[in-house]
């Protein structure tokens, strides 16, 4: 198994794009590796990360794509980027109830975690957009977000000398386009991967000195007691913690006027107030917690799970009280805690001037 040293050699780039100096002989060759396609190979606990055929993965990319990922230049504003909600020392994530975007608006939902993203199979609470680039394009768009455009983008952008080439490089051919802009920092998210933690030690690997018998315990309560296996998956292989579906949880249920998440994407009333189920990966480092923040301990959110949710007409069948002891809440949450893995160190990159 993988623990992230391919991922983290993505990163070992100097800022001409990583390669030393090449002798004429070499040359030809450091372009070759340079645009070689580099799938990520998934740490333990995790399966091949999907790579769309239309954006392959090269080193170039990837390391254009981390520059974008923290670039507000091309925000309307130009204080605002991924980055600005999606932090990396917050677990990808803002630690706040909403996020924050142009003129310091607050967003009406959250701030998921970009951590195993590529994974997902519809991004967003609502399941809005069908790929990580799709993601991409929504809050550069947005006016309550980034507050872009594409003029805007290729303006800012195209006046940079060094994001000029770097585009080249990234795609082999010029040019900046919004399109390729969310294509690199798709590519950037698809190497945000978190797998190898005390979990995946134990399960995967046969440690058993890697989880205590506090959350072994726990996990036992996840599996049968409070059968939260059945939409936060564990199979005998890997462990993505989610179904990428959506449930009703009757969060938003009891706001006025209704949260009706999932339904206003299909149409449809059986999709009334469903959102989608988050990994509960890295979960302890991405606190607040549901779609709309409510929570800002996993004690609450075991609470609310333990009694049931909010009744509506449309919850989901699988909530129902689930009538935890104390110890049992504390071997739960002991247990996620065994979630938190490795995870590439981000730092935010002197950008091109």
């Amino acid at each position: 198994m993988f623990h992230l040293a391919r991922i983290a050699a993505l990163f070992l780039l100097i800022p001409s794009l990583g390669w030393a100096a090449a002798t004429p002989a070499h040359a030809q060759d450091a372009r070759a590796q340079a645009q070689e396609e580099l799938p990520p190979e998934p740490p333990l606990g995790l399966d091949d990360v999907p790579v769309p055929e239309n954006n392959p993965m090269t080193r170039p990319k990837v390391e254009l794509g981390r520059l974008l990922y923290f670039e507000k230049r091309f925000s309307g504003d130009g204080k605002v980027s991924c980055a600005t909600c999606h932090m990396p020392r917050r677990g990808f994530s803002n630690a706040r109830q909403y996020g924050t975007g142009f003129g310091g608006r607050l967003t009406l939902r959250n701030v998921p975690t970009v951590i195993n993203a590529a994974y997902n199979e519809s991004q967003f609470w609502d399941g809005r957009a069908a790929s990580l680039e799709e993601q991409a394009k929504g809050p550069i768009l947005h006016p309550s977000e980034m507050a872009s455009s594409e003029e805007k983008i290729v303006r800012t952008l195209g006046a940079i000398p060094e994001y000029r080439k770097r585009f080249t490089e990234a795609f082999g051919s010029p040019g900046i386009s919004l399109e390729r802009v969310v294509q690199a920092i798709a590519t950037f998210e698809r190497t945000l991967l978190s797998g190898n933690s005390p979990f995946d030690r134990w399960k995967y690997r046969g440690d058993e000195s890697a989880l205590s018998p506090r959350a072994i315990r726990g996990f036992e309560v996840f599996k049968a007691k409070g059968n939260c296996v059945k939409c936060h998956l564990v199979d005998e292989f890997s462990a993505p913690f989610t179904d990428d579906k959506f449930h009703n949880l009757g969060i938003g249920m009891d706001k006025k006027p209704l949260q009706i998440g999932r339904e206003k994407i299909t149409g449809k009333t059986k999709d009334r107030g469903k959102f989608k189920t988050p990994t509960l990966r890295h979960i302890t480092r991405t606190a607040p917690y549901m779609h709309d923040g409510r929570f800002n301990t996993l004690e609450e959110v075991v609470d609310f799970y333990e009694k049931g949710g909010h009744p509506n007409p449309h919850l989901d069948p699988d909530m129902k009280p689930l009538k935890l002891t104390k110890t049992e809440k504390e071997d739960l949450i002991a247990f996620m805690g065994a979630l938190t893995g490795d995870l590439p160190e981000v730092k935010a990159p002197e950008l091109p001037k």
